[in-house]
């Protein structure tokens, strides 16, 4: 529910509460809420320049630092992370969480351009690749990069436990996936082995990423990226394969309705916004191809709609009862998520 200063005036004109009362809750939520990321212009300029900042040094570095060299790489990178720690500190000791956890993330993705730079200082890089593919190219030798990277993150994520801290860990997990797939292959991947692995990456993540909400379930929400991240790789590699059997798309469906009810149970709605376009993908291609010349399908596909917004309707109107009951049949640890998350 999002509650608003309207709501409760709304609350206090129907002497459900006082007016005093109305105004000391709202600053109670305002209060709860100032840590959690939201759709206010102060947010959004707090993730814009933090984007921007850790962009600079991965997404959008162009060649122009190779100049520096690899001793020069690893002093700038050092003295980045030391600005980047320094702001953290000084954002956190004023009680501003999101700034604090932007510029410990930056810091943590400096992490693979420091170890690139160090790789390349000791004449130890194996070819002539240069950092600006790393978020290109699948190569087996970013593996070490990856791995300081992992150990970094979850270094800072442990001190600063801000949940934002968790979206290059889980960039850098998928990231590696692929990159042991191709040690694996021998340094040649096929485009089938890309989406298999990273339909078992996903799931991977996304049983990583349960974990972790189960164990959070109190606290912040540290599930987050690594959910998002997983739920992508996992659809990605799903979606893209191929098959001609009517049996395997129709699992594709019924597979992406799965994860509509797994994003509305543990409230995450990237399953939620996946599993429709994946089902509307399914929809279409019936449509397009095996009932191209038939009126009756959209009828059907119409009386089928009727009937979820009539299955809606009865949700609404029992929901506390079903809610209620399954919950009950529950593990504890579970059933305390779904409250939170609720």
């Amino acid at each position: 529910m999002n509650i608003t200063r309207k709501n409760l005036s709304e609350a206090a004109d129907k002497n459900i509460i006082s007016t005093s009362q109305a105004d000391a809750l709202f600053e109670f939520f305002k209060e709860r809420h100032q840590d959690k990321p939201q759709f206010t212009f102060n947010h959004v300029l707090y993730y814009l320049g933090g984007l921007i900042a850790i962009g600079a040094m991965t997404l959008f570095m162009n060649l122009g630092w190779e100049s520096f060299g690899g001793a020069g790489i690893v002093l700038i990178s050092v003295l980045y992370a030391a600005i980047g720690l320094k702001l953290t500190h000084v954002f956190s000791a004023k009680s501003l969480s999101i700034p604090a956890g932007i510029c410990a993330t930056f810091v943590v993705c400096l992490t693979p351009l420091a170890i690139y730079g160090l790789q390349q200082w000791l004449g130890v890089w194996p070819d002539e690749t240069v950092y600006r593919e790393y978020h290109r190219y699948i190569k087996w030798h970013w593996i070490y990069m990856e791995l300081g990277t992992l150990a970094v993150g979850v270094i800072m994520a442990w001190k600063y436990k801000y949940p934002f801290l968790v979206m290059p860990i889980a960039v850098t997990l998928w990231y590696m996936t692929m990159d042991i797939a191709v040690m694996i292959a021998g340094g040649d991947i096929s485009w089938e082995l890309r989406k298999l692995v990273s339909l078992y990456t996903g799931l991977l993540m996304i049983g990583l990423a349960f974990w972790v909400d189960i164990r959070s379930r109190d606290t912040a929400d540290y599930a987050f990226w690594i959910y998002l991240f997983g739920a992508l790789a996992f659809w990605g590699g799903l979606s893209f394969m191929e098959s001609d059997s009517e049996l395997s798309k129709f699992v594709y469906f019924c597979v992406n309705l799965l994860m509509i009810g797994v994003g509305v149970l543990l409230v995450r709605r990237i399953f939620v916004v996946l599993g429709a376009l994946g089902s509307c993908f399914y929809l279409g291609y019936l449509a397009q191809d095996v009932f191209q010349d038939s009126w009756l399908f959209p009828a059907a596909l119409t009386a089928i709609g009727l009937g979820i917004i009539y299955l809606g309707i009865l949700w609404q109107k029992h929901e506390k009862a079903i809610t209620k009951k399954s919950r009950e049949l529950l593990p504890e640890a579970l059933r305390e998520l779904l409250e939170a998350r609720s």
